[in-house]
């Protein structure tokens, strides 16, 4: 079974919808966490935008990157530009390390509208990253 490890700076949007999606399209083949080099908290647009398309984060909490120090990780894959900048040592034999920054729809100003639309497309390019990144690896 492989272990993945999906690392964004707060482990409150990005990194948990590519944790649901990564959970989603593996099943049973692997076991996926997700974790900031700091923790915000669960975004409740990020559960309500994934509940929208049947996946269910709610349960998801946020956690930090430390907290998996013991774990032999076959994947760690950064999210965002700054986790990837700031990532800390993390002792995995092996791990492949990958790199995509999505935006984060949490820092857009605008009306409900606008943020929604960007969480919207947000979670539809992390979606599509996962079921590739599962299809390949």
């Amino acid at each position: 079974m492989k272990n993945i490890l999906i690392l964004c700076t707060g482990n409150s949007c990005r990194s948990q919808m590519a944790q649901g999606y990564l959970q989603k399209f593996y099943g049973n083949r692997a076991s996926v966490y997700s974790a900031g080099i700091e923790t915000h908290g669960l975004n409740p647009k990020a559960v309500a935008v994934m509940l929208e398309d049947g996946v269910d984060i709610s349960g998801h909490t946020s956690n930090h990157v430390d907290e998996y120090k013991d774990i032999d990780f076959n994947f760690i894959i950064t999210v965002c530009d700054h986790a990837n900048e700031n990532c800390p040592f993390i002792p995995s034999k092996g791990a492949v390390r990958m790199h995509h920054n999505f935006s984060d729809p949490s820092k857009l100003k605008g009306t409900e509208g606008e943020i929604h639309a960007a969480f919207i497309a947000t979670r539809n390019e992390i979606k599509e990253y996962c079921r590739e990144f599962a299809a390949n690896n």
